[in-house]
């Protein structure tokens, strides 16, 4: 149960074999045990030390890898972040962490640097890449310097080992606290529900530094999966590394699924040894799952999860019947209830609040006590999303409870309507949203990504009654779009789940200039 030894196991388990691919190199087990023992020894020599926190703030590479081994085997909190992030919210993360040292690249530095100058907490900068940076250690030359003779440090399964900082669609980013026994026991019960082999070749598509990436990861050292890494996620990269290795299982968002489906060049790839792929980060359209399965010829598996349960807590199984619009039944060792608002369980059909009780829920939030109290009330784990249970157990999403709308004392869930929205052929993306009205108290609006960019220069009024028509026959009344708008794009965190907080922005500030 504990990750700390997780490299070591796997070598002892598999012996040596090429645990993944990365732009076209192999790299073995055994090379990456090497080389992490290394790094753990060049950081320790550097002043890193049992319970500090160190950030990896890298795009997907084998670095990433090599350092979470490495902080491991130091005792130390890993610190994952996602690359993307602008330098206020990199200061954000360090200083509320209290992080000591950052492993980032030389594209990286500039901004790396202005937050260094701001957070004195922030000592230690290795850079991985060619160059030689005034003030920074090269993650190179450290390695080559020692020849990683260090003793593991032992650490409890209760300890922390990774702090992730949830992505502040509804606020400040929060850091989640989770142990190495929460780690462990998620990514063997993932596996066990989706019937995980070590014949499997998976294709690393997601960010080492979400908790998806991480529990994939890490499930690859349990069971000794080869991989298939990409730096980042392209629909044409991914299509033609399906294809020349042979990838037999895939794990991404909904956002991933509709650009490898609407991929112009789709047609010229073999990608028949596609078998299943898993889902989750946030609900799949039930029309997008059908167009995926039937273009590719594989099983999707939805799933529900997030950060403070370690990645899942549903999946749906290739054993178990397929419920439309189910993100499974509950992982083994987890317990799934919905409450009403005053935490009292609610009965089957019923939608309320989705609690988690079991192995993989979080310690709680990084200096938060208050907010950590309030989550983990009552022994659950208080997740803010709304769903229900059926007689059998499976589960269905319907909503954030942040994003539920509410018109005239009557609840809507944003993700019904955009359900019958994906089903209109003109529709490549939506996202619905409620907008404050005094009469009504909220009003809902539609923002859509067409399929045709016509539709965006042309008569969009004309568009948008064609959508709220097509609403009407399928829809009551109460729930039908008040409003439609057409973009290119849809805003999206790093891991392509649409900010809805961004879209109810931009519709106020709509209003504002409509209204003067």
């Amino acid at each position: 149960m504990n990750l700390t030894r997780l490299a070591e196991q796997n070598v002892k388990n598999f012996g040596e074999y090429t645990a993944f691919v990365f732009e076209g190199r192999e790299y073995t087990n055994t090379a990456m045990q090497s080389e992490s023992f290394r790094f753990a020894h060049a950081l320790r020599s550097i002043g890193v030390e049992r319970g500090d926190r160190v950030i990896v703030h890298l795009p997907n590479c084998p670095e990433v890898l090599l350092g979470y081994q490495a902080i491991l085997k130091l005792g130390g909190i890993i610190l994952p972040v996602l690359f993307l992030l602008g330098a206020d919210e990199l200061a954000y993360i360090a200083t509320d962490s209290g992080a000591t040292t950052i492993i980032t690249s030389p594209e990286l530095l500039p901004k790396v640097l202005e937050v260094k100058a701001a957070v004195p907490s922030l000592e230690r900068v290795v850079v991985v890449g060619e160059g030689e940076y005034e003030g920074t250690h090269s993650y190179r030359d450290m390695v080559e310097a020692h020849d990683g003779r260090i003793q593991t440090v032992e650490t409890d399964d209760d300890e922390t080992a990774v702090i992730i900082y949830t992505s502040g669609t509804t606020g400040k980013p929060k850091g989640v606290c989770l142990s190495h026994a929460n780690l462990y026991a998620d990514a063997i019960a993932a596996c066990s529900a989706t019937e995980t082999t070590r014949a499997e070749i998976g294709l690393g598509a997601l960010p080492m530094a979400h908790i998806f990436g991480i529990i994939t990861m890490n499930a690859g050292l349990i069971f000794g999966i080869k991989g298939v890494m990409m730096r980042w996620f392209t629909a044409d990269d991914a299509l033609r590394l399906i294809e020349e290795f042979k990838v037999t299982t895939f794990a991404g968002v909904p956002t991933m699924f509709t650009y490898l489906l609407e991929c112009p060049e789709a047609d010229k790839y073999d990608t028949s040894s596609l078998e299943k792929c898993t889902c989750a980060g946030a609900p799949m359209p039930e029309e997008l799952l059908v167009a995926f399965e039937k273009k590719f010829g594989c099983r999707v598996y939805e799933g529900y999860g997030l950060t403070e349960t370690a990645a899942a807590v549903s999946l749906c199984r290739p054993d178990a019947p397929r419920r439309p619009g189910s993100a499974g039944t509950p992982l083994e060792g987890i317990e799934l209830r919905i409450f009403d608002e005053e935490d009292r369980p609610l009965p089957p059909g019923e939608p309320g609040e989705i609690v988690v009780r079991g192995p993989v829920v979080m310690k709680g939030y990084y200096n938060r006590p208050e907010e950590t109290e309030r989550a983990l009330r009552g022994g659950w784990l208080h997740t803010g999303d709304v769903g229900c249970l059926d007689e059998d157990g499976y589960l269905y999403i319907t909503e954030r409870m942040k994003d539920m709308i509410i018109r005239g004392g009557l609840n809507i869930y944003p993700r019904e309507i955009e359900e019958v929205l994906h089903e209109h052929p003109g529709v490549s993306e939506a996202a619905v949203v409620g907008v404050q009205e005094a009469r009504m108290g909220e009003q809902v609006w539609a923002f859509i990504v067409p399929r045709s960019t016509e539709i965006l220069s042309g008569d969009k009024e004309k568009s948008a009654e064609e959508i709220v028509a097509f609403c009407q026959e399928r829809l009551a009344k109460y729930k039908i779009p008040k409003r439609v708008e057409f973009r290119p794009y849809l805003p999206k965190n790093p891991i392509g789940k649409v900010l809805k907080k961004d879209l109810r922005a931009e519709a106020a500030e709509i209003l504002g200039r409509e209204t003067g």
